[in-house]
Protein backbone atom coordinates (compact mmCIF):
# COMPACT_ATOMS: atom_id res chain seq x y z
CA UNK A 1 0.00 0.00 0.00
CA UNK A 2 1.49 3.05 -0.87
CA UNK A 3 -0.05 6.46 1.05
CA UNK A 4 1.34 9.70 0.53
CA UNK A 5 1.72 12.78 2.91
CA UNK A 6 2.42 9.85 5.03
CA UNK A 7 4.61 11.91 7.82
CA UNK A 8 2.09 12.78 9.89
CA UNK A 9 -2.11 13.14 10.31
CA UNK A 10 -4.47 10.80 8.24
CA UNK A 11 -1.17 9.72 6.19
CA UNK A 12 0.66 8.32 9.52
CA UNK A 13 -3.15 6.91 11.04
CA UNK A 14 -3.22 5.06 7.59
CA UNK A 15 0.46 3.83 7.85
CA UNK A 16 -0.60 2.44 11.42
CA UNK A 17 -4.19 1.20 10.28
CA UNK A 18 -2.81 -0.61 7.34
CA UNK A 19 0.38 -1.96 9.01
CA UNK A 20 -2.27 -4.07 11.92
CA UNK A 21 -3.75 -5.16 9.01
CA UNK A 22 -1.09 -6.55 7.41
CA UNK A 23 -0.47 -4.37 4.71
CA UNK A 24 2.98 -4.48 3.00
CA UNK A 25 3.74 -0.54 3.01
CA UNK A 26 5.74 2.87 1.11
CA UNK A 27 5.16 5.87 2.80
CA UNK A 28 5.91 9.00 0.87
CA UNK A 29 6.55 12.41 2.19
CA UNK A 30 8.71 15.28 2.23
CA UNK A 31 10.09 15.10 5.65
CA UNK A 32 12.25 12.18 5.40
CA UNK A 33 13.24 11.79 9.01
CA UNK A 34 9.47 11.50 10.22
CA UNK A 35 8.96 9.17 7.50
CA UNK A 36 12.03 7.44 8.90
CA UNK A 37 11.00 7.40 12.28
CA UNK A 38 7.50 6.29 11.22
CA UNK A 39 8.83 3.34 10.16
CA UNK A 40 10.86 2.68 12.84
CA UNK A 41 7.65 2.37 15.02
CA UNK A 42 6.02 0.53 12.52
CA UNK A 43 8.88 -2.10 12.09
CA UNK A 44 9.39 -3.08 15.71
CA UNK A 45 6.21 -4.13 15.42
CA UNK A 46 6.54 -6.13 12.73
CA UNK A 47 5.81 -4.28 9.63
CA UNK A 48 7.24 -4.28 6.24
CA UNK A 49 7.95 -0.86 5.43
CA UNK A 50 9.69 1.75 2.75
CA UNK A 51 9.93 5.14 2.49
CA UNK A 52 9.89 7.19 -0.62
CA UNK A 53 11.29 10.97 0.49
CA UNK A 54 9.52 13.08 -2.78
CA UNK A 55 7.25 15.42 -3.66
CA UNK A 56 3.43 14.75 -4.97
CA UNK A 57 4.03 17.78 -7.98
CA UNK A 58 7.06 15.87 -9.15
CA UNK A 59 6.10 13.24 -11.68
CA UNK A 60 9.37 11.72 -11.26
CA UNK A 61 8.97 11.26 -7.73
CA UNK A 62 6.00 10.21 -7.65
CA UNK A 63 7.20 7.17 -10.20
CA UNK A 64 10.25 6.92 -8.09
CA UNK A 65 7.81 6.09 -5.16
CA UNK A 66 5.38 3.52 -7.19
CA UNK A 67 8.65 1.73 -9.00
CA UNK A 68 9.58 0.84 -4.79
CA UNK A 69 6.45 -0.37 -4.26
CA UNK A 70 6.70 -2.89 -7.64
CA UNK A 71 10.39 -4.04 -7.24
CA UNK A 72 9.76 -4.74 -3.43
CA UNK A 73 6.49 -6.43 -3.28
CA UNK A 74 6.24 -7.73 -6.92
CA UNK A 75 3.10 -5.43 -7.41
CA UNK A 76 1.29 -2.54 -6.22
CA UNK A 77 -2.03 -3.49 -5.28
CA UNK A 78 -3.64 0.20 -3.02
CA UNK A 79 -2.76 3.64 -2.67
CA UNK A 80 -4.16 6.45 -0.60
CA UNK A 81 -3.53 9.76 -2.19
CA UNK A 82 -3.45 11.81 0.72
CA UNK A 83 -0.95 14.86 0.51
CA UNK A 84 -2.49 18.08 0.67
CA UNK A 85 -2.06 21.52 1.56
CA UNK A 86 -3.57 24.66 2.28
CA UNK A 87 -3.45 28.64 2.65
CA UNK A 88 -5.22 31.30 4.71
CA UNK A 89 -8.32 31.79 3.96
CA UNK A 90 -9.06 34.77 2.13
CA UNK A 91 -11.91 36.11 -0.50
CA UNK A 92 -11.44 34.98 -3.85
CA UNK A 93 -10.14 38.64 -5.19
CA UNK A 94 -7.72 39.06 -2.49
CA UNK A 95 -6.14 35.91 -3.11
CA UNK A 96 -2.87 35.29 -4.70
CA UNK A 97 -2.13 34.09 -7.45
CA UNK A 98 0.58 32.26 -5.86
CA UNK A 99 -1.64 30.95 -3.19
CA UNK A 100 -4.20 29.73 -6.04
CA UNK A 101 -0.79 27.82 -7.87
CA UNK A 102 0.24 25.80 -4.63
CA UNK A 103 -3.60 24.55 -3.56
CA UNK A 104 -3.98 23.55 -7.20
CA UNK A 105 -0.86 22.37 -7.28
CA UNK A 106 -0.69 19.96 -4.14
CA UNK A 107 -3.97 18.89 -3.99
CA UNK A 108 -5.27 18.37 -7.68
CA UNK A 109 -2.12 17.91 -9.74
CA UNK A 110 -0.24 15.93 -6.65
CA UNK A 111 -3.32 13.58 -7.48
CA UNK A 112 -3.55 13.54 -10.86
CA UNK A 113 0.14 12.48 -11.26
CA UNK A 114 -0.45 10.26 -8.02
CA UNK A 115 -3.02 8.59 -10.18
CA UNK A 116 -1.50 8.12 -13.56
CA UNK A 117 1.49 6.49 -12.08
CA UNK A 118 -0.83 3.99 -9.98
CA UNK A 119 -2.88 2.94 -12.25
CA UNK A 120 -0.48 2.24 -15.11
CA UNK A 121 1.18 -0.10 -12.29
CA UNK A 122 -1.89 -1.96 -11.01
CA UNK A 123 -2.80 -2.47 -15.07
CA UNK A 124 0.59 -4.33 -15.24
CA UNK A 125 0.07 -6.53 -12.29
CA UNK A 126 -2.95 -8.38 -14.05
CA UNK A 127 -5.27 -8.14 -11.10
CA UNK A 128 -6.13 -4.54 -10.58
CA UNK A 129 -6.48 -2.93 -7.63
CA UNK A 130 -7.62 0.06 -5.41
CA UNK A 131 -7.10 3.98 -5.28
CA UNK A 132 -8.32 5.86 -2.34
CA UNK A 133 -8.16 9.89 -3.00
CA UNK A 134 -8.49 12.38 0.01
CA UNK A 135 -11.08 14.64 -0.66
CA UNK A 136 -12.78 17.25 1.63
CA UNK A 137 -15.95 18.27 2.39
CA UNK A 138 -15.15 21.10 0.74
CA UNK A 139 -14.91 18.91 -2.47
CA UNK A 140 -18.75 18.79 -2.00
CA UNK A 141 -19.65 22.13 -0.41
CA UNK A 142 -18.37 25.66 -0.51
CA UNK A 143 -16.37 26.17 3.16
CA UNK A 144 -13.87 28.26 4.89
CA UNK A 145 -11.37 26.98 3.00
CA UNK A 146 -10.91 29.54 0.55
CA UNK A 147 -11.83 29.39 -3.17
CA UNK A 148 -8.58 27.62 -4.07
CA UNK A 149 -9.22 24.81 -1.73
CA UNK A 150 -12.46 24.45 -2.45
CA UNK A 151 -12.11 24.12 -6.40
CA UNK A 152 -9.17 21.44 -6.19
CA UNK A 153 -11.25 18.99 -3.73
CA UNK A 154 -14.48 19.17 -6.27
CA UNK A 155 -11.73 18.50 -8.93
CA UNK A 156 -10.55 15.73 -6.76
CA UNK A 157 -13.83 14.00 -6.93
CA UNK A 158 -14.21 14.72 -10.39
CA UNK A 159 -10.92 12.99 -10.92
CA UNK A 160 -12.02 9.85 -9.04
CA UNK A 161 -15.27 9.45 -10.70
CA UNK A 162 -13.74 9.39 -13.90
CA UNK A 163 -10.67 7.17 -13.48
CA UNK A 164 -13.45 4.74 -11.61
CA UNK A 165 -15.53 4.79 -15.19
CA UNK A 166 -12.57 4.51 -16.84
CA UNK A 167 -11.13 1.30 -15.27
CA UNK A 168 -13.57 -0.54 -13.14
CA UNK A 169 -13.39 -3.13 -15.87
CA UNK A 170 -10.09 -3.66 -15.57
CA UNK A 171 -10.14 -4.50 -12.05
CA UNK A 172 -9.21 -0.71 -10.78
CA UNK A 173 -10.99 1.26 -7.97
CA UNK A 174 -10.91 4.72 -7.62
CA UNK A 175 -12.66 5.95 -4.87
CA UNK A 176 -12.73 9.13 -2.36
CA UNK A 177 -13.35 10.67 1.21
CA UNK A 178 -14.83 13.76 1.79
CA UNK A 179 -13.20 14.29 5.24
CA UNK A 180 -14.67 16.57 7.70
CA UNK A 181 -12.69 18.78 10.35
CA UNK A 182 -9.95 15.70 11.57
CA UNK A 183 -7.25 16.58 14.27
CA UNK A 184 -3.86 17.15 12.45
CA UNK A 185 -1.23 19.85 12.23
CA UNK A 186 -2.88 21.50 10.06
CA UNK A 187 -6.36 22.15 11.88
CA UNK A 188 -3.96 22.53 15.12
CA UNK A 189 -2.20 25.47 13.17
CA UNK A 190 -5.53 26.52 12.35
CA UNK A 191 -6.51 26.88 15.86
CA UNK A 192 -3.23 28.38 16.94
CA UNK A 193 -3.98 31.37 14.74
CA UNK A 194 -7.72 31.83 15.48
CA UNK A 195 -8.64 30.22 18.93
CA UNK A 196 -12.29 30.38 18.52
CA UNK A 197 -12.00 28.60 15.56
CA UNK A 198 -12.45 25.06 17.05
CA UNK A 199 -15.52 26.11 18.73
CA UNK A 200 -16.87 27.31 16.17
CA UNK A 201 -16.39 24.24 13.95
CA UNK A 202 -17.47 21.95 16.53
CA UNK A 203 -20.63 23.72 16.68
CA UNK A 204 -21.07 23.24 12.91
CA UNK A 205 -20.78 19.35 13.65
CA UNK A 206 -23.74 17.38 13.80
CA UNK A 207 -21.34 15.05 16.61
CA UNK A 208 -19.81 18.29 18.02
CA UNK A 209 -16.11 17.36 17.92
CA UNK A 210 -13.16 16.70 15.68
CA UNK A 211 -12.28 13.40 14.19
CA UNK A 212 -9.16 11.72 14.87
CA UNK A 213 -6.87 10.52 12.49
CA UNK A 214 -7.40 7.02 13.53
CA UNK A 215 -10.96 7.16 12.87
CA UNK A 216 -10.48 8.19 8.67
CA UNK A 217 -7.26 5.80 8.41
CA UNK A 218 -9.83 3.30 9.05
CA UNK A 219 -12.02 4.11 6.18
CA UNK A 220 -9.48 4.77 3.76
CA UNK A 221 -7.97 0.86 4.78
CA UNK A 222 -11.86 -0.51 4.47
CA UNK A 223 -11.90 0.99 0.65
CA UNK A 224 -8.53 -0.45 -0.12
CA UNK A 225 -9.33 -3.88 1.18
CA UNK A 226 -11.39 -6.84 -0.92
CA UNK A 227 -14.39 -5.79 1.79
CA UNK A 228 -14.92 -3.06 -0.26
CA UNK A 229 -14.81 -4.93 -3.84
CA UNK A 230 -18.02 -4.10 -5.46
CA UNK A 231 -17.78 -0.29 -4.07
CA UNK A 232 -15.99 2.31 -6.99
CA UNK A 233 -16.39 5.90 -8.10
CA UNK A 234 -18.23 6.29 -4.53
CA UNK A 235 -17.27 9.80 -2.31
CA UNK A 236 -17.46 8.43 1.51
CA UNK A 237 -18.29 11.18 3.86
CA UNK A 238 -16.28 11.00 6.65
CA UNK A 239 -17.22 14.21 8.44
CA UNK A 240 -19.54 13.52 11.54
CA UNK A 241 -22.54 14.35 9.89
CA UNK A 242 -21.44 17.83 8.73
CA UNK A 243 -22.84 16.68 5.35
CA UNK A 244 -26.12 16.29 6.91
CA UNK A 245 -26.73 20.06 7.86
Amino acid sequence: MLITGASSGIGAATARVGAQHGASLVLMARRVRRLEDLAAELREKGADVACAGGDVTSSADVERAVRLAVDRYGRLDAAFNNAGTTIEPALLHETDDADYDTVLDVNLRGVWLCMKHEITAMLANGVGGAVVNNSSIAGVRATSAGAPYVAAKHAVLGLTKAAAAQYADRGVRVNALATGLTRSEMSEGIFARDPAAEDRMRRRNPQGRVADPEEVARVAVWLCSEQASFVTGATMAVDGGAGAW
